[in-house]
């Protein structure tokens, strides 16, 4: 998925309540996906707050929203570097196309990790199948030494498994029984929890992950705050074990994410993650000119034939702290 504000700016990040305190909860903001008639997502992750949990740097929820009335998603070709796709669906069908050769389909519970590393282009395109769209779509960002790395494509469905009144999907890293195959550069944990109504999940967590929490729906208590849907609330490291309540009587369904602090500091602009102003000016030119860095994409069909990167602000990127690393 593409990072498509017409004029995405720099952020200068400083010392908050939140950051002090090292647990908080991280409001969602609305973003158009595509254009201002297109699908908007509720997005957490950057923030000035908080820019990463782990090396989750970016995260974006939507839906449900039913393409039968209106547009569904349409993400011409665009580029990325330095970071992997995590693509999760909880109803609908996306077709995903990458520079990679890759033609794959994501569908509910199921995994779709794309590694840019040095540099890929996709597209993603809900299917006329879709009368639902409904998922979220995350980003890892690479460390230093695997930045480069070659671009991949990993798919994986999770079985579910029950911990008493929840059922988990481990779709990244290891959580109780549940265990990924999938690759990733940096420790990690992804995974999606429902919850029956009135009920309680203890997950033993990894004491050295900071972890995130983040409603899909549901009345929800965790990280020590009241969720609503599309909040993420965050727990810092050193903690044995997540609460995960849902308190209401419907059902509940949340995102855990999970990781070692990421120590390195990062430049994120538009679609690029790098540590450098210079690197995100390269990354933009070599886009624009449509340099084999990122290839191209085969059997798109869309009014736009790739995305065009927006000018670069009148001010230097500078990499983004984070609060306790």
């Amino acid at each position: 998925m593409s990072n498509t504000d017409a004029a995405p700016v720099e952020v200068d990040c400083a010392a908050s309540r939140f950051a002090a305190s090292l647990d908080g909860v991280l409001h969602p903001r609305e973003v158009p996906l595509g254009g201002p008639r297109a699908i908007r997502v509720r997005r957490t992750l950057p923030q000035r707050e908080r820019s990463l949990i782990g090396a989750w740097c970016f995260a974006d929820h939507y839906g449900p929203h039913d393409v039968r009335t209106g547009s569904g998603m349409d993400v011409p070709p665009h580029p990325h570097t330095g970071l992997q796709t995590v693509s999760w669906l909880f109803s609908g069908e996306i077709e995903h196309r990458d520079s990679a050769g890759v033609h794959a389909m994501v569908r509910p519970g199921e995994l779709n990790l794309m590694t840019a590393g040095a540099g890929i282009c996709h597209s993603e395109v809900s299917t006329a199948a879709t009368t639902l769209l409904h998922g979220v779509q995350l980003w890892v960002a690479l460390p230093e030494a695997d930045r480069d790395t070659h671009r991949d494509f990993a798919h994986f469905a999770p079985p579910p498994h029950e911990m008493g009144n929840a059922v988990v999907r481990v779709f990244l890293g290891e959580l109780d029984a549940g265990r990924s195959p999938v690759r990733t550069f940096t420790p990690l944990l992804g995974a999606q929890v429902d919850l029956a109504t009135r009920s309680e999940v203890v997950l033993d967590v990894d004491t050295t992950f900071e972890h995130g929490v983040l409603v899909d729906h549901g009345d929800v208590s965790a990280c020590d705050s009241v969720l609503a849907p599309g909040d993420l609330g965050y727990q810092s490291t050193g903690h044995r074990q997540l609460t995960i309540a849902n308190r209401g009587e419907t059902p509940a369904r949340v995102i855990v994410l999970g990781g070692t602090p990421f120590g390195e500091e990062l430049v994120m602009w538009w679609n690029f993650v790098g540590r450098s102003h210079s690197d995100i000016a390269g990354y933009r030119e070599q886009w624009q000119q449509q340099d084999e860095r990122f290839g191209s994409v085969d059997g798109y069909r869309g009014a736009v034939a790739r995305l065009a990167a927006p000018p670069l602000p009148n001010a230097t990127l500078r990499p983004r702290p984070n609060p306790g690393v």
